[in-house]
């Protein structure tokens, strides 16, 4: 099938949309492109005019930094961070004009990091601000911030940032613009005869090995992260179209039923419930599981809590609700979930029945190391 033949029944519910502009769209090595941001500005305008709601993830702030200040072009964190610091004020101040030449849109500006999605009050925070800020008919410009995000903290790049944000504000279409046609079936600058992929039904099977360009100069993105970004994505329901952000009518393109633009991913198989998504995603695991065949299979094939009696074997200084990851017997990670124990306690009971827990610990808080309903499954196919 076409991606047409999807495109009018994805499209008609959407009313709230996450466009994401990455570094190779908004900046060469002069610094920022503002005939590319007023063209998405306009673009953005229009969208919001015709009743939908838009909230922007933008990248840039690192590039136009070290545009204007040479200086802060070594390779090391301080550097990006100043950087970062410099040239965000121009990139929000730039995407601030452009929105207001396209029809004086008021604008916002979001920074986060990832410890405001993965901590519960924090992440229900910035909900409630997007959410009022879209009711007022402002559009959020959302970016990582890069200033203070250290490794421990950093979203890793702002493809990753944008799904994340696509389900907090429970968007119905995530719009990744790169610099390319859209997904392809190889890297075009050393296959010429790569061509598009239009339609992905499958998000779980049709993406495996599909890498079609890696990060830029600028950038810390690439299609693998964009790749990464939709299979988030379409966990939790939303469809997702990546196409060429400096062709001046892709979003036009995009909502348009009747015309094909880039790549359209469908959401397949069961969405994940918000909890569960923020465990699958939001959370960076403190620590892993290996598990034996029969717990593995019993975790991923019958919907099992875990047990201490199927653990291998105990990796990492985890405590009681952290998140940890799951391995099966290839040491493949399959899955992730909330701890009940920290680590030093689950290495005493692994491998026991869990009737032998507080005999073995002098307390008991449950049955299970992870219950099911913390516990979630990384591939639908698993």
């Amino acid at each position: 099938m076409s991606q047409l033949n999807y495109k009018a029944q994805i499209l008609a519910p959407v009313r709230r949309i996450v466009v994401k502009v990455g570094t190779a769209v908004l900046s060469d090595g002069d610094g920022l492109r503002y005939d590319v941001m007023d063209g998405i500005a306009r673009q953005v305008e229009e969208i919001v005019r015709a009743g939908r709601e838009v909230v922007l993830v933008t990248s840039g702030a690192i590039a136009a930094g070290r545009a204007r200040i040479g200086k802060l072009r070594a390779p090391t964190m301080a550097a990006r961070q100043a950087a970062a610091a410099t040239g965000q004020i121009e990139l929000m101040s730039s995407w601030a004009r452009s929105f207001d030449a396209a029809g004086g849109r008021r604008v916002a500006q979001i920074l986060l990091t990832h410890q405001d999605l993965a901590e519960r009050p924090r992440r229900l925070n910035a909900r409630h601000t997007l959410g009022a800020l879209l009711s007022a008919g402002v559009v959020p410009i959302v970016n990582e911030n890069d200033t203070v995000a250290v490794e421990e903290i950093r979203l890793g790049d702002n493809d990753v940032l944008s799904a994340q944000v696509a389900a907090l504000v429970q968007a119905q279409l995530l719009i990744l613009l790169t610099d390319v046609a859209g997904v392809l079936t190889g890297d075009p600058r050393t296959r010429p005869d790569a061509r598009l992929i239009a339609l992905i039904t499958d998000p779980e099977a049709e993406m495996k090995g599909l890498v079609a360009e890696t990060s830029g100069p600028l950038g810390s993105g690439g299609m693998a992260a964009k790749l990464k970004a939709a299979r988030e994505a379409t966990r939790a329901g939303i469809a997702v179209i990546i196409g060429p952000g400096r062709d001046g009518d892709v979003l036009r393109a995009a909502l348009d039923s009747e015309r094909e633009s880039g790549t359209l991913i469908v959401p397949a198989g069961v969405k994940l419930k918000s909890r569960k998504h923020w465990i699958a995603f939001a959370l960076k695991p403190a620590g892993s599981l290996a598990l034996d065949r029969g717990a593995a299979d019993a975790v991923r094939s019958k919907g099992r809590s875990l047990l201490p009696s199927g653990i291998a074997d105990v990796r990492g200084d985890f405590t009681s609700g952290d998140c940890v990851s799951l391995l099966d017997t290839e040491g493949i990670e399959f899955g992730r979930g909330l701890v009940n124990y920290p680590a030093e306690d689950v290495i005493k009971v692994k491998g026991r029945q869990s009737h032998e827990i507080a005999r073995l610990l002098g307390y008991k808080v449950a049955d299970e190391i992870i219950h099911r309903d913390n516990l979630v499954l990384l591939r639908e196919s698993a």
